[in-house]
This record gives C-alpha cells, structure tokens and sequence, in this order.
C-alpha cells in the first residue's frame, strides 16, 4: 500500500473544499490534535503528577540504591499505589511521528510536486506568506515547462507511477510503472549545459511482453528530484528503451525567506509551547525544577538549529506550527484546571482527621509574685 500517495489523496480531497493545501494542511492538524486531545491531557496530568511524586521516587531509590531488585519492585508498587504511568507522555509523541514522515514524504514526492507543487498559501496580491509549500530553506530552482532543466551533476529523475504510452496501431495505454523513482535512468554523464540523455527500460513497465512489444512512445511529465522542476518530455522507443534528449543549463541555488521565517515561528512557538508544557507544580522537587528549565530552552534551540540544515518543506513548518499553537492553547487551558485542583486539595480539610485531633484545653496562667 503507497501510505505516501494516500496522503496526497487525502490532502487534494480536502483542498477541494477549503481552497487550497495550506488551508488543508491546517485543517488536518486540528483533526489530528482534536484526535489526541485526550491523550495530551493526560500527558500533562501525567507530568505533573510526576513533579509531585518526584521526591518520594528519589528516597526510594536513595534507599534501596544497593538493591537493583527490590527498587524495581519497590517502584512498580509506587507507581500502582500511585496509579501513575511513567510511560504516558511517550504515547502522543509516538501517534504524531508517523503523521510527521507521512507528510514529509508527501510533500516532497514528486506526485505532490506534479499536481500541486507550485500552491502557495496566503497571499495578498503578489505576496505570499508561503511562495511553494514543497519548498525547503535552500533549493536549487529552474523554470518548469520550459524545455530544458536547470542542474547540477548529482541531480537524479524520476516520473510518476502511471503513464500513458502510445501503441504501434495508434492506440493510447495507461500504464503502471514498478519503482518510478528509479525507473528513468541517465545514459552517460550528467553535465550542466549539455543534453542529458534519459531512459525508461521497458522491463519497468507492468504490461505482458507482447504489449512491450507495441509501444512506441509516451510524453510524460520528468522531475528533477533535486530541484523539483518539472518537464514535459517525450520519449521514443529505441531497441528495448523509451528514450530521450533534453537541454540543460546550470542550476541556481535559492534561498528561501518565507520558509527560513516559518523556522523561526516554529522554534518561537515551541519555545513557548514546552516553557507551558514544563509549568511545575509547587510541590516539584527543585532539583528537577532546573532540569526541566533547561531543557525547555535547549531544546527548542536544538531542533530550530536542526532545522536550519536539515530540508523540511513548508508545509510540514505549516504543520508544526499550528500543532504547537493547539499545544498551547491546551496547555493553558489544563494547567488552569489542574491548578485549580491542587488549590481545592491543599484548602481541604479530611474530616476524619479532624475528628482523630487531639483536643487541646486552655489552661488558666496565673501570674505568681
């Protein structure tokens, strides 16, 4: 099953009623966080808990630090007493990473770049928040449907999983193409400025060797994996080969300041969004107090910085963002609430204590002089 071509399906079928990817994309993050929200607060619930409990974790692992054994034990029977699951806040991190590579991998695939490559995503006359939601920090670029491609020597090709052939008694045929990421090859070297000779071998395509046999040619849309621009080419049969001559001249490399702008707003919103996450409780140990601080600064830094080097397209930016925005707004919203109850807990009296209390009498003091 293509997960990767599902998610394009999913994204267009949406666009269709919201106006555009980026609207989509924001759409599919308030599904995916309204889908967790349960799952989130019990996270935080989870990691305050965890404050609380901090201190007695410590002494007993003070205590039985010469025995691994009865520690072990010791602390399933803590975290049962305590109905407390160490393991909670893992759970959301662990739905949201396969979401993450799903729409990473759709957004950079080269079906995504061949229907909606070029959506940008709100703009205002001739300016755009996002130019391209495929596009990363730095690119190589080149202008599509022109004839000829804009390289570099490690530049690879690619064309989609289904395309149309044209068979020896003038028929058309759709058909489907095993691993088009690699099945188009280059002949030779590839050398900016001078053609690149393109081929598709026949054994890639999932047709009975007596309909290989008919097929003549297919003009099919080529794309650049480097630079993601795309070319309409026609190839001609030669031998057991679709092949192909195109121009090609030197590709620019661009930097991109609408996305450096969504780095940006994402390691500001994560700044923001684990600062609230971490919100200790008063009964926090300290010493955990100044860990959990220093993460809530490191962090954020460490995968902005990342982010920098690393090709994440605008869209999934677009994502995160709006996914750390939710995480902020839930997180005020639950730690109000858990504040809230930690103030009822500590006003309230146990009345079976109160009864239990030690009744005091006054004495009289006399003054003897």
């Amino acid at each position: 099953m293509d997960f990767t071509q599902l998610t394009i399906d999913f994204l267009t079928y949406i666009a269709k009623f919201v106006g555009s990817y980026g609207w989509a994309i924001i759409l599919v993050t308030f599904i995916v966080r309204g889908a967790l929200w349960g799952v989130n607060v019990q996270q935080q619930k989870s990691m305050r808990m965890m404050q609380t409990l901090q201190p007695k974790m410590k002494a007993l692992q003070e205590r039985y630090k010469n025995n691994p054994q009865m520690l072990q034990q010791k602390m399933m029977e803590f975290y049962k007493e305590n109905k407390f699951n160490p393991f909670a806040g893992c759970l959301p991190l662990l739905i949201q990473l396969p979401i993450f590579i799903l729409l990473y991998s759709a957004l950079m695939s080269p079906q995504f770049i061949q229907i909606a490559g070029d959506s940008s995503f709100l703009c205002i006359k001739d300016k755009c928040l996002i130019s391209r939601l495929d596009n990363t920090l730095k690119s190589t670029t080149g202008s599509p449907d022109d004839g000829k491609f804009s390289v570099k020597e490690t530049d690879t090709f690619s064309i989609p999983k289904a395309i149309t052939v044209k068979l020896n008694d003038g028929q058309d045929l759709s058909v489907k193409i095993d691993n088009p990421q690699k099945a188009l090859k280059i002949q030779g070297e590839l050398k900016p400025g001078e053609p690149v000779d393109l081929k598709i071998p026949l054994d890639n395509i999932k047709e009975k060797f007596e309909t290989l046999s008919k097929i003549q040619e297919t003009t099919v849309p080529v794309i650049d994996n480097s630079t993601k621009e795309v070319e309409t080419i026609k190839f001609t049969k030669q031998d057991s080969n679709l092949v192909a001559s195109v121009p090609t001249e030197k590709a620019i490399t661009v930097h991109h300041y609408d996305v450096l702008l969504l780095v940006i707003l994402f390691g500001a919103s994560m700044f923001l969004a684990t600062k609230l996450s971490s919100g200790m409780s008063k009964n926090a140990d300290p010493t955990q107090m100044a860990m959990q601080k220093t993460m809530g600064t490191t962090m954020p830094i460490m995968i902005t910085a990342m982010f920098v080097f690393f090709p994440i397209p605008a869209g999934v930016l677009l994502y995160l963002i709006v996914s750390n925005l939710i995480q902020i707004i839930q997180t005020v919203i639950v730690n109000k609430q858990l504040d809230a109850q930690e103030a009822r807990k500590a006003q309230k009296v146990d009345p079976i204590d109160l009864q239990n209390a030690k009744k005091i009498e006054p004495k009289n003091i006399s003054d003897d002089k």
